[in-house]
């Protein structure tokens, strides 16, 4: 079983002018050895105790989240996130899984095919990758580190429900997040809709 290592106070900024103070939780034991984090927002052990903690697993983007890159919307979903997180109370898990579990370089790999047509799935497999190698096995361990076995779904993805499901997390509610749209991304998020499934309403995407 995980158990919480470090628990560390960080005020988080934005570049917008937004500010939270996250509680960040580091783990032992988790099964695939890397170092996720936990970040408890607002009041979120109320939230979790009553079963309606809104928890958000966002998936680690260096170019998104760091570089602001416009080629997917992983940038402005964990902004959204903290916010609605912060608000509700609850957890936003940061898991290492970089290009959907295939690595950055690979990722970067990826894109340069999707440059030359492929869509984000088809490039994972012309690299010999899944389409998607995600596994929310610590994402569960991590919850179940800090008593949590009930959560509001902050996610657009279904498979992130089943899994979280399947490893014995209720799911009392999928919250869909918003659509972040732009011309660099729209090909990206159509993929999302149509191959996998995400609940994504694109107008200019036909």
């Amino acid at each position: 079983m995980a158990e919480v290592r470090t628990r560390v106070s960080v005020p988080v900024r934005f570049a917008d002018g937004y500010s939270a103070t996250a509680e960040v939780f580091t783990f032992t034991g988790l099964a695939d050895g890397k170092e996720h984090l936990a970040l408890g927002l607002g009041d979120w052990r109320a939230a979790a105790a009553e079963g309606r903690a809104l928890v958000r697993p966002h998936s680690e983007c260096l170019t998104g989240d760091v570089f602001g890159s416009e080629r997917c919307d992983c940038g402005p979903q964990l902004r959204e996130a903290v916010e609605r997180i912060a608000t509700a109370g609850g957890l936003l898990l940061y898991l290492r899984q970089e290009g959907r579990g295939i690595g950055l370089y690979a990722k970067l790999d990826a894109y340069a095919l999707q440059d030359a047509g492929l869509d984000t799935y088809e490039a994972n497999v012309a690299l010999g990758r899944g389409e998607d190698e995600r596994d929310y096995t610590a994402a569960a361990q991590m919850l179940e580190a800090l008593g949590v076995d009930r959560i509001r779904l902050l996610s657009n993805n279904p498979d992130k429900a089943l899994q979280l499901d399947a490893l014995g997390i209720g799911i009392v509610e999928q919250v869909a997040t918003g659509v972040h749209l732009s011309r660099a991304n729209v090909r990206y998020l159509t993929s999302k809709r149509d191959r996998t499934r995400h609940t994504l309403e694109l107008p200019l995407a036909g």
